[in-house]
């Protein structure tokens, strides 16, 4: 295989794994030789090597392969020269700098989720106006910051546009993005090449450690004792913590109860589901942005609200939903109206119909009568909290799939009959109380978006 081939195949790794990945992990990568059927590679650092060979290995010795069928296997390694540069020998007449631990490699940031491109709305004003004073750097005010919602709803953007943040006003600071995953992967890793030292000092020496989508390690008992005492220590360094999942603390099944109460101990965000208003606005943003690339493209009256009402569940199929509408009309030429929208999205409107899930029912009927949602799910029998957990029951079974032991579950792990009993009584109940009938009709709404 030769430099040109190299070149080629990158082209091919841009459609697999897409364009900011490629900018940060293939970009930097140089064939540098191919000897007795293994094809090395140089990268600027250890780490890209390292994470590169992990993440990307398979797939590119799958592209090499298709050019060069002798290569068995590919190697990633800094080149002698970078390497020696590095280990020069410092002046001896400064005294040396203390040492430093080694950095924890951070996750790539996506240039899309900044401040600037968060669409604010009434459900995500009060989690976007604590990530916005996270991300001043300023004195630590709450910690951690926990920011929790269903799929799609705009976590993942917040800790990024956090992140970009953080590094813009204090570029000093050692912030470390990664997802829960990734904590629990290189804390194996750790303990399989015994490295456990290192992997101490490189988490509890960080500025601000964000995680991503926590829920993941419930369950992994040795995962959260590590993750406890980490988070402990930067806590007592009184270091930012920015947290997120997709249920609150106390939602998460499996994990710790001591986790749980330090999770609680800060500012606990709910990112609620999108308004009709706020999805909207989001698609009138996007059109901005695509105009630019699609400057003859025209959109008919009307596409616009039909696609925020249709598709209520999930910003990420709302966005993708429009992107794929501007491509398909660009490569007809024709103009965006109802009936293409509905023939191109047809597939995508009939996923969108019927998806409510528990959690969001549980959010809604706990903001709906202005109760904690552990209050709700949680084991007290008293009047305020026993009729608002029967209709959010009943709501259960009337908008999902899951089944009567699966809605008990979710509530506190109650029996199937609990749940029988109060969906019965919700159904009795809206023949004879018009507040109930009301409560019902009111919440239904507000679920269908």
């Amino acid at each position: 295989m030769k430099e040109q081939d190299w070149h080629g195949l990158k082209e091919a790794l841009l459609n697999d794994i897409g364009k900011n990945n490629f900018k940060n992990w293939i970009e930097p990568l140089d064939l540098s030789h191919v000897e007795d059927g293994v094809a090395t590679f140089s990268v600027p650092t250890s780490f890209v090597g390292n994470y590169v060979s992990q993440q990307y290995g398979d797939q590119i010795l799958f592209r090499v392969q298709s050019v060069s069928s002798d290569i068995r296997r590919v190697h990633f390694q800094v080149p002698a020269s970078t390497a020696a540069s590095r280990a020069a020998p410092k002046p001896v007449a400064r005294p040396a700098a203390p040492e430093r631990p080694a950095q924890v490699p951070t996750a790539p940031l996506d240039r899309r989720f900044t401040f600037d491109t968060f669409v604010v709305g009434k459900p995500n004003e009060l989690a976007h106006a604590a990530a916005k004073r996270v991300a001043e750097g300023g004195p630590v005010t709450f910690n951690p910051l926990f920011l929790y919602g269903g799929v799609g709803l705009g976590k993942t953007h917040l800790m990024h546009a956090i992140a970009w943040e953080l590094q813009q006003r204090r570029p000093e600071l050692n912030v470390v993005y990664l997802s829960a995953e990734q904590f629990m992967y290189r804390f194996v890793q750790a303990l399989r090449e015994r490295k456990m030292m290192d992997f101490k000092s490189m988490f509890r020496s960080v500025d601000v450690l964000m995680v991503d989508d926590v829920q993941f390690i419930a369950g992994k008992d040795s995962t959260q004792e590590e993750f406890f005492h980490t988070f402990n220590a930067l806590v007592d360094q009184n270091k930012q913590i920015i947290i997120s999942a997709d249920r609150a603390p106390d939602a998460i099944e499996n994990l710790e109860e001591r986790i749980k109460s330090r999770m609680q101990c800060g500012l606990v965000v709910d990112l609620h589901p999108t308004n009709y208003e706020l999805r909207l606005g989001i698609l009138q943003s996007k059109v901005e942005f695509y105009r630019e690339q699609y400057p003859d493209l025209e959109l008919a009256d009307g596409v616009l609200e039909f696609l925020a009402h249709r598709i209520s569940k999930n910003v990420r199929v709302l966005e993708g939903a429009l992107t794929r509408l501007f491509a398909f009309a660009s490569l007809i030429g024709q103009e965006i109206n109802l009936e293409m929208t509905q023939d191109c999205l047809a597939d995508v409107l009939r996923a969108s119909d019927r998806q409510v899930s528990v959690e969001e029912i549980q959010r809604q009927v706990s903001d709906h009568y202005n109760i904690r949602l552990s209050d709700l799910v949680g084991p007290k029998r008293v009047r305020v909290y026993a009729r608002p957990r029967q209709v959010a029951m009943y709501l259960c079974k009337q908008l999902t799939s899951r089944s009567l032991p699966e809605i008990g579950r979710r509530f506190g792990k109650r029996d199937h009959t609990t749940v029988m009993h109060g969906v019965r009584r919700i159904e009795e109940l809206r023949q004879s109380d018009a507040q109930i009938a009301e409560d019902i009709d009111l919440l239904r709404r507000a679920l269908d978006g």
